[in-house]
């Protein structure tokens, strides 16, 4: 998100000019990459830990040819893990606010490997939680997760009701919210948890066998190969652009309203599109710059496991407090971040 963005001007009131020192993990990561970049276009301070597990040095590189050589020179890189606890306490020393990010994600993946997911998610996220809390640091912000939300059948979903898990990785997001209410009754810990649902953009790493549908597809698309579909093409998600992420972290991590700390927000738009209809949004985006994907059809194959039906979440608790308002909805979201994928995954 540039610095000049509209929906940034809440943040500078927050800010009131000051400049805080941050701490951002998982900023060689997609999210994390994004708010190096705003942060440091905002004149803030940053420090930011990554162990290049999922991330690369070419976000890190993006975000420095970004914001000049000034503001890169105010912030400091950290190669390091989660899962070791001095590396977190020496990030966390000095810092005001902590954006946590890094995490391992995917459903598939904690089906095929809970105990590293397990690893990182939960010990990893307790590490950082205690190393926040014993440097003094504000505010501790975290990436939750709309896997959360479980068996729950209800739309939109809404906060504070919940179903049981259905993957590994839903659990290990559950325990971060557990954990961190426990901090703010045992230790006074201010902290918030945002809910992502279904965050894209640009950076988004298209390869591997966890990649995210959309950068996947856009990957696969301008290669001439026709994305598959899991299930019917019914399967409905509220795909969120990744600005709007952002603008949600830093609302969190500034806010000053007593009511608006220790909870967690849906970060999302509140709509919900089918796999079908965002493959024809995609295809169709593309199709502007690249002509020659317009005729691709999906290839559309079984189920896949730990896969919740539909989900759409209600952003009304995170716009009453947190003052959010989504800038890009799913259309707006891919037109802006079309030119990255052509750039960067269009075969030479």
């Amino acid at each position: 998100m540039k610095a000049d963005h509209p929906n940034l001007a809440l943040v500078r009131e927050h800010l009131a000019g000051r400049r805080l020192r941050w701490l951002v993990t998982g900023t060689a990561g997609f999210i994390g990459s994004h708010l190096l970049e705003t942060l440091l276009n905002l004149d803030q301070e940053v420090i930011s830990l990554d162990n290049f597990a999922t991330g690369h040095q070419r976000n890190l590189d993006e975000v420095r040819a970004a914001v000049g050589e000034e503001r890169w020179a105010r912030h400091e890189f950290v190669r390091g893990d989660i899962r070791d606890p001095e590396t977190c306490i020496n990030v966390c020393k000095g810092v005001d606010k902590v954006l946590h990010q890094a995490a391992l994600g995917s459903v598939p993946r904690s089906l095929a490997d809970p105990l590293t997911t397990n690893a990182a998610n939960i010990t990893g996220f307790l590490n950082m939680l205690n190393a926040a809390r014993e440097a003094g640091a504000s505010r501790f912000v975290y990436a939750a997760s709309s896997s959360t939300y479980g068996d729950h059948p209800g739309l939109p979903k809404v906060e504070d009701r919940i179903g049981n898990p259905l993957s590994p990785y839903a659990v290990t997001k559950l325990v971060n919210e557990l954990y961190a209410q426990v901090f703010a009754k045992a230790y006074g810990m201010q902290s918030i948890g945002l809910r992502y649902f279904n965050v894209f953009g640009a950076r988004q790493d298209p390869n591997g066998a966890y990649a995210a549908v959309i950068p996947c597809w856009a990957r696969e698309m301008l290669s001439g190969t026709a994305p598959y579909i899991n299930g019917d093409g019914q399967t409905s998600r509220d795909f969120c652009y990744v600005d709007n992420a952002v603008q949600a972290n830093l609302l969190a991590a500034l806010t000053t309203r007593e009511d608006a700390i220790n909870q967690v927000y849906n970060v999302a738009v509140g709509d919900r599109t089918t796999l079908v209809d965002l493959f024809n949004a995609v295809r169709d985006t593309l199709a502007e710059q690249v002509p020659g994907v317009s005729g691709l059809q999906p290839v559309f194959r079984d189920f896949r496991a730990g896969d919740v039906r539909h989900s759409q979440a209600d952003i009304g608790k995170a716009s009453s407090l947190l003052g959010y308002q989504p800038s890009h909805r799913i259309h707006e979201g891919l037109r802006a971040a079309m030119p990255w994928y052509v750039a960067h995954l269009h075969p030479a």
